[in-house]
């Protein structure tokens, strides 16, 4: 009976009675007259979208600048006290990673500083997450530093003649400094052609594989640190497994119980961090605790000269001036900036969704793809390395269907045995073809 108004519908008993005219051709189409509609073209889509009106503009700008929208409505006297403890203890934790990073990228520690501050300042305008801390991340920083030692290696020769340390560690940098750059330039392309999408493609079980393999490599790379002992490094497939036996002979003994002690201790503070974390006010931060006094010690104590221990030594002073990066890097870093930039949005903007959904906030994946790109690249200006957030095993959307562990079987393997540059690449491939399987069954 649609179409047909009440007036014309009359109960009679348990019947209805349906009268409506009777029409003939020319006088329906008369009364119902059809309606042209004119379809838009390219250009008038084109017009569309650019279009200008102050609303316009100022949806574009809180966009861009999302402190634009959320710092006016700052609740000073509510959050202000945490949000200064809270940015004392996450910035004194910041440092500390800096400096220990920074030995993953093999550059001098203090290099770490600057991808420990410049980056933040970028996603203090640009971000959409209220609650990430952005810097120095481990996985990156040996990404990172696999192009650096490929690149410069420890028989880095200049002119035909093998360079000194201070030689190596300044073409280090300024490769560590470019391929973040370049990083953070397919991160703002990602971003501004609107593809933050295309994380949903790595699924949970893909992130935690790789990062598992990652962290392997993070301690197979500390060893060398723990036990004194110049060991060159292997980026390269089956890199891992290449040790040197004899080497083992050579190890600083004060080094190496040094770092147990201030494992031990670290262990069993986190230990008590955690059991008895409700009747805690604030957790120990034993981090910065045993830094402090180890570096006291070594220092009145005169670690160094007495038992060969190796200190950071002195930082320099204030920043240095930007500058820009060596476009020779970019032509034989394509691969492995492509690999950081992919893993440093993955990852940040699954901790970032965790926090988004606990404390309902939106977030945007274009945005955050913007605001990581211009953090490194302003990093990268500075002398700093690539920069993410600190991990979480859940997060990363599961969209792709990732039900069993065959993904992180096949990650962690790829990782673990032919490196993090091309184990990504073999996982991705993987991962993508158990989605194309999926989706024919």
């Amino acid at each position: 009976l649609s179409g047909i108004s009440e007036a014309m519908v009359e109960p009679v008993g348990n019947h209805y009675i349906v009268a409506r005219p009777v029409y003939s051709e020319k006088s329906f189409d008369e009364e119902y007259e059809k309606l042209h509609r004119s379809h838009k073209t390219f250009w008038d889509h084109l017009k569309l979208y650019f279009r200008c009106s102050p609303k316009r503009i100022k949806k574009i700008a809180l966009g861009l600048f999302p402190v634009a929208s959320w710092l006016p409505a700052y609740r000073f006297k509510e959050w202000i006290l945490s949000d200064i403890v809270s940015g004392i203890s996450t910035g004194l934790v910041s440092v500390l990673q800096g400096l220990a990073f920074a030995l993953l990228v093999n550059v001098p520690p203090g290099y770490g500083l600057y991808a420990a501050f410049f980056p933040i300042l970028v996603y203090f305008i640009f971000g959409t997450s209220r609650h990430i801390s952005i810097g120095p991340f481990p996985v990156l920083s040996l990404m990172v530093g696999g192009a650096v030692v490929r690149l410069v290696p420890d028989d880095y020769t200049v002119n035909g003649t093998l360079a000194n340390a201070s030689q190596i560690d300044k073409e280090r940098v300024i490769v560590a400094a470019s391929v973040t750059f370049l990083a953070g330039i397919w991160q703002l392309l990602l971003g501004v052609l609107q593809l933050g999408f295309l994380v949903i493609y790595l699924s949970q079980s893909l992130i935690s594989g790789f990062t598992t393999a990652a962290a392997i490599h993070v301690l197979v790379s500390q060893l060398k640190f723990m036990f004194q002992l110049t060991v060159p490094g292997f980026n390269k497939p089956l890199g891992i497994i290449y040790v040197s036996i004899n080497q083992i002979t050579k190890t600083n003994i004060a080094d190496l119980v040094t770092s147990l002690i201030v494992l031990l201790i670290v262990f069993v503070v986190k230990e008590l961090n955690d059991r008895f974390k409700a009747k805690l006010p604030a957790p120990i931060p034993i981090e910065l605790l045993v830094t402090v006094l180890a570096a006291l010690i070594s220092y009145f104590a005169k670690f160094e000269e007495k038992f060969n221990v190796a200190v950071i030594g002195k930082l320099e002073k204030g920043f240095q001036a930007p500058v820009a990066p060596d476009l020779s890097v970019f032509q034989r870093c394509i691969g492995d900036s492509i690999s950081i930039a992919i893993v440093g949005f993955a990852v940040g903007f699954s901790v970032a969704k965790v926090y988004s959904i606990k404390h309902d906030y939106p977030l945007d994946g274009n945005q955050e793809l913007i605001a990581f790109g211009l953090g490194n690249i302003v990093g990268g200006s500075f002398k700093g390395f690539a920069s993410s957030t600190a991990l979480s095993r859940s997060g990363v959307q599961e969209s792709t269907g990732g039900k069993t562990q065959a993904v992180w079987v096949v990650t962690f393997l790829a990782a673990l045995l032919l490196g993090l540059d091309i184990g990504l690449a073999a996982a991705v491939a993987f991962q993508l073809l158990t989605v194309v399987i999926r989706s024919q069954m």
